[in-house]
C-alpha cells in the first residue's frame, strides 16, 4: 500500500486513479445521478461502483432540499455540509474523487462544493465510470461505512463566489459576465423539458457545459479549454463572470474546466435558472 496521498485539484485519469487507489487517505465519491430519478444513483451505486466508493446524492448530500425560492437544487447550509463530509472521512489534507456515469456534470457539483468550502485536493474522474470500465477494471457492490461521532469538516463556504439572485441582477447590471451552462435551445426559450419557465436571464450569454468535452465525452486538453474561455470572457478576468445553469449543477462543470485551464476565480449563481424564475417579477429574455 502507497502511503503517498496524491494531489489533484481538477482532473484524474483513470490509469493515475488506478494506481492510487489503496492510499492512505484517499475518499471516493460516486455522484451518479438521474434528474428525473431521486433514487436512481443509490440503486446505480449498489449495482457496481469504484472500489471503496461512498455514494454522493445530488438531492441528499449535495443539496439542501428543504429551501424554497433556491431552485431545484438548493446549495446546502455550510455545517451540514461540513457533517456530510466527515461521515465520509474527509479531513483537510485528503485527496477526494469524484466522479459519475460519464461527462461530469454530477461529479463536478462535488468538486465545486468542496473547492468552495475550502478543500484544494479535489478532482473529478475524467471520463467517469464509463471510462473506468472501458478500460477493464472492476467495480465493487459493497458499500464503505460511514463515520459517526466526529467533528465536522474545518471549513465554511466562500460566499464571496456564491450568487444569489440580487446579486447576480447587480452583476449583470454593472456589466459583469453572466454565463449559462444549459443547451442553446433551453437558453433561447425554445424549449424547456424540466422548468415552468422557457427563457433566460437578461444579460446572460450562452455556454453549453457540453462544449468543454472532446467527441469521447473527456474534457478537452487546457490550452483548447484556455482559448475558448479566454475569447468567452472577452476581455473580462475569471473573478468577473458567473456561470449559471438549470439549477446549479452543470454550471459547476464551467467552473472546473476553467480552473482546470488555470482560469481561477469564476463565480456560481446557486439557484440558477430555477431559482431566478421563482419570483414572477424577475425579467425573462428568449432568444439569443
Amino acid at each position: 500500500m502507497t502511503t503517498t496521498t496524491p494531489d489533484w485539484t481538477t482532473l484524474v485519469d483513470v490509469a493515475s486513479l488506478d494506481k492510487a487507489i489503496g492510499s492512505d487517505d484517499i475518499v471516493l465519491l460516486d455522484c451518479r445521478s438521474v434528474l428525473t430519478d431521486p433514487e436512481a444513483g443509490a440503486r446505480m451505486h449498489a449495482e457496481g461502483h469504484l472500489p471503496g466508493a461512498f455514494h454522493a446524492s445530488l438531492e441528499r448530500d449535495l443539496s439542501d432540499m428543504s429551501q424554497t425560492g433556491q431552485g431545484r437544487h438548493p446549495w446546502p447550509r455550510g455545517d451540514a455540509f461540513a457533517r456530510t463530509l466527515a461521515r465520509w472521512g474527509v479531513r483537510p489534507r485528503t485527496q477526494v474523487v469524484a466522479y459519475d456515469a460519464d461527462n461530469g456534470m454530477y461529479a463536478a457539483r462535488a468538486w465545486c462544493l468542496l473547492q468552495m468550502i475550502g478543500h484544494a485536493r479535489v478532482a473529478v474522474l475524467d471520463g467517469g465510470l464509463k471510462a473506468w470500465q472501458a478500460a477493464g477494471l472492476s467495480l465493487a457492490t459493497d458499500a464503505p461505512a460511514l463515520r459517526e461521532d466526529v467533528a465536522p469538516y474545518p471549513g465554511e463556504f466562500d460566499h464571496a463566489r456564491l450568487f444569489d439572485h440580487d446579486d447576480v441582477a447587480a452583476h449583470v447590471e454593472h456589466g459583469g459576465l453572466l454565463v449559462d451552462a444549459r443547451v442553446a435551445e433551453r437558453f433561447r426559450g425554445e424549449i424547456e423539458p424540466i422548468d415552468p419557465k422557457a427563457g433566460h436571464v437578461p444579460g446572460a450569454v450562452n455556454r453549453p457545459f457540453a462544449a468543454n468535452l472532446d467527441a469521447e465525452g473527456r474534457f478537452k486538453p487546457r490550452d483548447e479549454l484556455f482559448a475558448e474561455f479566454a475569447e468567452l470572457l472577452g476581455g473580462h478576468t475569471p473573478s468577473d463572470m458567473v456561470a449559471m445553469c438549470g439549477s446549479g449543477v452543470t454550471a459547476c462543470h464551467h467552473l472546473l474546466a476553467m480552473a482546470h485551464a488555470g482560469l481561477t476565480g469564476a463565480k456560481l449563481y446557486k439557484g440558477s435558472w430555477s431559482g431566478w424564475i421563482s419570483d414572477p417579477m424577475r425579467p425573462v429574455v428568449t432568444g439569443d
